[in-house]
């Protein structure tokens, strides 16, 4: 579903709420033949359904509107680089996307590795394009520990977006 620039997604586990909720709504209205379950039922059932769009289409306005804040103050460093003296900075990363886990969530992880490293690039909302494995990507966001205090340095990344450039591979003689 799009609404204005925002391609909105609802995840998987909300849908499967949804219809787990429809088959008990009707389930209950067939055994009981008592209609005033629907009363209450399909307004719930569409709020299952409306509260998940909500939340994806604010957190992706917040992050459309931290995009240009986050490019201006991003660093461009190189993966291996990133250490836990850079927690709390913005950094720019660019690399290929080795692994995508928890997509289907709409908080996508992604390991992303340039020549030096790899690290994982962690999102809150669902990008605006589809990001999978091997694609080249721009990563903007900031250092922060896997760990609410421990744990090693994840990019919590505010813009993922695949770029045109080509990784040369070397050449072996």
């Amino acid at each position: 579903m799009k609404i204005g620039s925002y391609d909105l997604r609802i995840s998987l586990l909300a849908l499967s709420v949804v219809a787990l909720f429809a088959v008990i709504l009707a389930v209950t209205v067939l055994i009981t033949n008592d209609m005033s379950f629907l009363i209450w039922g399909v307004p719930a059932l569409i709020l299952l359904f409306v509260i998940p769009l909500a939340l994806n289409y604010m957190s992706q306005k917040e992050y459309a509107d931290l995009e240009p804040v986050y490019r201006e103050k991003a660093k461009t460093v190189r993966i291996r680089l990133i250490n836990e003296s850079m927690i709390g900075q913005v950094v720019r990363v660019e690399g290929v996307v080795e692994q995508v886990h928890f997509q289907f969530l709409n908080r996508p992880s992604y390991v992303v590795a340039d020549r030096s490293g790899e690290i994982s690039v962690k999102m809150f909302t669902s990008p605006p394009e589809r990001v999978k494995k091997g694609d080249i990507v721009e990563a903007i966001g900031t250092v922060i520990q896997r760990y609410i205090m421990t744990g090693d340095p994840v990019i919590n990344c505010v813009v993922i977006k695949k770029i045109d450039k080509k990784i040369e591979a070397k050449k072996r003689e």
